[in-house]
């Protein structure tokens, strides 16, 4: 039997693109497997640039906190391609698709659509409507890969809840140069009747999204006109039109998960609308909250093989931020931390070469002491080399060098700043897969 490293390389060599937004492509495939998104289980789609993982990760703990049955599906994936396809399993808690079931979908998918001219990301879509629709599940949570629009995702007719997260700058040779065309895009999700949860926008991106769904006729909850969110005596107050709660803050760090948190919050009390046999109230949004785990958001890295690696007195934190505005939402995070409990910080930075490495950087200045840059082993397309990050770095005020290696970088900075000091990695999604593989002694599969 084939195992799903040597299928997904073989998917990989259908198209020439790892990129070519369409949905012509997979609604194709989609028919020849007799039309897998017509029999998903009730599906919340979510789509933005920042805070769709963390929004995804506090309605999956929300609704297992329920009772409820969760598939999820998320991209990209850290260490394993296993990961972005989450089934609701017999305990009630949804986990990463088995072996043997992920090659029984991809087999199929494969051997259906034949030659045909596919993405990778579309015919494993489709596979994972497959495993979706045939493991029972009470709701779906739905992540668009990249825009919306033209998505592989998009494919599905009538989701029960659309939510938007926050909209900034990225991928903007995909999506359009300008926030106005990107947001345009995103909003594409945006379906007849279906209510739409909307997280905090910049005022550009919300009149585009407002203008999208008068077009559409869809019913919009507006973050700072029907639910707004907001830290105050360490707890996290919801409040809506007619409802305020007050709720413990959630597992995750940052400030900016306030947003996330309280958009999750309004979502679940939409969904409960929609979905009224689900128990969805306040004592499972609370444990949602506490119970929320999702890897590589300001993840503290406190066992294991590179925090063993440094001295006892030094944080090691990772993230997997890599554009502006998660530069700013990283930075604002580290200066609290650094309030509550001050230690010199130092940054380990890897990007991807089309990020706007610079504006992602310069939040950092005056707060991060020292930078070392280092590659992305693996890396599905062009990064930064160590070196030209480095220079961008120097570029916008930050003290910098260039390593080899993320160890070869821990090393440097344990040596270099003896005592207590706090060590952020992050700048991509990929370098912290690496770390993570690091951490757990394998291999991960490239994205």
């Amino acid at each position: 039997m084939p195992t799903s490293a040597k299928l997904l390389a073989e998917l990989k060599l259908l198209h020439p693109l790892l990129i070519d937004l369409s949905l012509g492509r997979v609604e194709r495939l989609l028919a020849k497997l007799g039309n897998p998104h017509h029999r998903l289980p009730p599906v919340v789609h979510v789509a933005g640039t920042n805070g769709k993982g963390s929004v995804t990760a506090y309605l999956k703990a929300i609704l297992e906190a329920a009772g409820a049955r969760v598939h999820v599906y998320t991209s990209p994936h850290l260490v394993r391609f296993h990961e972005r396809i989450a089934l609701a399993g017999p305990d009630g808690r949804a986990a990463p698709i088995g072996e043997e079931q992920l090659v029984d979908v991809l087999t199929r998918a494969q051997a259906l659509n034949g030659a045909d001219d596919v993405t990778q990301f579309e015919i494993t879509t489709a596979a994972a409507f497959l495993a979706f629709a045939e493991n029972p599940a009470d709701v779906l949570l739905l992540e668009v890969g990249l825009g919306g629009r033209l998505d592989a995702t998009n494919v599905v007719e009538k989701p029960v809840l659309d939510v938007i997260m926050p909209i900034s700058l990225d991928h903007s040779d995909k999506l359009g140069s300008t926030l106005e065309q990107i947001t345009a895009e995103k909003a594409g999700i945006l379906r007849p009747g279906v209510p739409a949860v909307i997280s905090q926008q910049e005022p550009v991106a919300e009149d585009v999204i407002r203008a999208v769904a008068l077009r559409q006729g869809a019913p919009l909850s507006m973050w700072g006109e029907h639910f707004d969110a907001y830290e105050q005596r360490g707890r996290l107050v919801v409040q809506l039109e007619d409802l305020l709660l007050d709720l413990p803050l959630p597992a995750l760090v940052g400030s900016h998960q306030i947003t996330n948190a309280g958009t999750a919050v309004a979502a679940a009390l939409r969904l409960a609308e929609a979905l009224p046999h689900l128990d969805i109230g306040e004592q499972a949004i609370e444990q949602g909250l506490l119970n929320v785990r999702w890897p590589a958001r300001m993840q503290r890295l406190d066992a294991g093989p590179l925090p063993s690696m440094l001295g006892a007195h030094a944080e090691l934190w990772l993230d997997g931020g890599h554009n502006p505005a998660a530069g700013r939402a990283l930075a604002q995070t580290l200066a609290d931390l650094e309030e509550r409990s001050p230690k010199p910080l130092h940054l380990v930075v890897g990007m991807m070469g089309l990020k706007d490495a610079a504006n992602f950087l310069a939040p950092f200045r005056g707060l991060a002491a020292h930078v070392v840059t280092v590659p992305i082993p693996g890396a599905h397309e062009a990064t930064f080399t160590p070196e030209a990050l480095a220079e961008v770095a120097r570029e916008v005020g930050l003290r910098a060098e260039s390593a080899t290696d993320v160890i070869t970088a821990l090393k440097r900075t344990d040596a270099e700043a003896p005592g207590q000091k706090r060590i952020l990695i992050c700048g991509s999604l990929y370098l912290a897969g690496h770390v993570l593989g690091l951490q757990e002694g394998v291999e991960p599969q490239s994205n």
